[in-house]
């Protein structure tokens, strides 16, 4: 194994994610108007079928597919609003955006090894009714699934749904907490591992006394049971979480067992990490090393460093200024349009835009005055993430830093602009041979035809979440009568 001849320690095996969305341009807006650009046919199934296929050729970890209609639907309508959707539909800020749980059987048909990660919220959608979903997609992928747990961030998202305005952010946390536990209950306490007998002389299909209630009665939810799926490959799909304020780091520390970060530097998200492993292992028992951190980049790849560069002002010259800030008015809830077009926003008022705008400084010093029209310009290409420019040396060397500095475990790599043939191609044709080359990623799945949880611990037999993780102790394993293990209440 390589080791980094700065600390003599083993280099970690990169975990890399594809990050896409049902839509065109996702977190690059206005750049479908690359003339390569093909993200425009998210429509068709096909397309989704050729990008993985193609993921999986280049070894992959995973595709994780973002939402923006389940964590906000009404779409982008903070800039220049109130209510104002003029601004992402024009550019085609994340608009229009299709459901993404549809096309994953699709996408795990045409494959064997690359997993699924898909961003469904807690606090719109009954759990009975996601735990059914889920298993269900578990099945038919060979348990292939991840599920990214978010709360919803949007007040257009309430109002879709049937609500006056979204719940508060802690009580929204509260929730989640106790749905989560909710599917623990169902995927893994509701049956038994050998429920299913299949027994044809007896003529019984399942042993009723292996599926029992979980009789689930608490704030938010009641939820009698049985669940109506028996138990798929993996019970619970892997759990992927991306929350950094304190209820969801508290959250993550608990549950995620890879978390997704964002920022222009590593220095942006190291804290957060290492206090995130820290509450797993003080609080809850987990061991740190086993929740992996994938952060979100962009690379822009060129053989040379000025043909890499050359692309990103042609990008650059493509994005929608409109489309990004009605990005950062729903990622935030701050529309910038209150401010002047030359106003510095280093020195308003707002602590969240100072914050945001003091990260992205150090990470792009070039960057003299901050405006809302230079921070529109920044979202263009890559959004929250960072977007290295240069070979796939530079880039590389780049990825080892985010390792060495945030302790990162992997990247959710996000297409500069069209899904398929031109930035993940890229990155196949460029990058991965020089990370392989260093040792930072695997010739080929560790566990063949195995799980997505399987594939990211590297471990054989994982197909459940490991013995550390909440989810265990709800286990009904085969042979261990109801009496042996009740369903635990939390």
């Amino acid at each position: 194994m390589a080791t980094d001849n700065a600390t003599s320690r083993p280099r970690k095996q990169l975990i890399l994610n594809a990050f896409v969305e049902m839509c065109s341009g996702h977190q690059s807006p206005g750049l479908w108007r690359h003339p390569e650009d093909e993200s425009h046919r998210f429509n068709d199934i096909d397309h989704w079928i050729e990008l993985a296929k193609l993921l999986e050729s280049a070894k992959f970890h995973g595709i994780f597919i973002a939402d923006v209609l389940v964590t906000s639907p009404g779409g982008y309508d903070v800039y220049k609003g109130p209510r104002n959707l003029e601004p992402a539909i024009v550019s085609g800020a994340q608009w229009p955006v299709n459901e993404p749980l549809a096309v994953v059987p699709a996408m795990a048909a045409a494959t064997q090894n690359i997993g699924f990660g898909v961003t469904v919220t807690t606090t719109y959608e009954q759990p009975y009714h996601l735990a059914r979903r889920l298993s269900t997609i578990d099945h038919l992928t060979k348990g292939r699934i991840g599920w990214n747990i978010v709360t919803g961030y949007l007040d257009s998202a309430a109002r879709n749904l049937g609500h006056t305005q979204q719940p508060q952010h802690d009580d929204r946390y509260a929730q989640a907490e106790e749905y989560i536990k909710v599917t623990y209950k169902l995927w893994e306490s509701s049956w038994r591992s050998d429920a299913v007998v299949l027994d044809r002389t007896r003529g019984i299909y399942t042993d009723p006394t292996r599926v029992r209630e979980i009789n689930h009665t608490g704030k938010y939810f009641s939820v009698p049971g049985p669940h109506i799926c028996q138990p798929s490959p993996q019970r619970t799909p892997v759990i992927l979480q991306a929350g950094t304020s304190k209820a969801g780091k508290a959250f993550a520390a608990q549950h995620a067992e890879a978390i997704f970060v964002a920022g222009h530097s590593p220095s942006v998200v190291a804290k957060n990490i290492a206090e995130i492993r820290e509450t797993a292992k003080t609080q809850f028992g987990r061991d740190p090393a086993g929740i992996k951190f994938l952060a979100l980049l962009c690379p822009v790849l060129g053989r040379t460093e000025e043909e890499a560069w050359e692309k990103f002002r042609y990008f650059r010259s493509l994005g929608s200024i409109d489309g990004a800030l009605a990005l950062f008015g729903g990622w935030t809830g701050i529309d910038l349009d209150r401010y002047g077009e030359d106003e510095e926003l280093r020195h308003v008022e707002s602590n969240a835009i100072r914050s945001a705008v003091e990260g992205w400084s150090k990470a792009t010093p070039e960057v003299e005055k901050w405006t809302k029209a230079t921070v529109g310009q920044h979202i263009t290409v890559g959004g929250l993430g960072a977007t290295p420019v240069g070979t796939p040396q530079q880039v590389a060397d780049q990825m080892e830093r985010w390792v060495n500095e945030a302790d990162v475990d992997g990247f959710n790599l996000i297409q500069a602009y069209a899904i398929k043939p031109g930035s993940f191609k890229d990155i196949i044709d460029l990058l991965i041979p020089e990370l392989r080359k260093r040792g930072l990623f695997w010739d080929d799945y560790t566990v063949k035809k195995g799980t997505y949880r399987e594939n990211i611990y590297g471990k054989e037999g994982q197909s459940g979440p490991p013995a550390d993780h909440p989810a265990a102790k709800y286990r009904w394993h085969a042979g261990v009568e109801a009496a042996d293990h009740p369903v635990p209440e939390n």
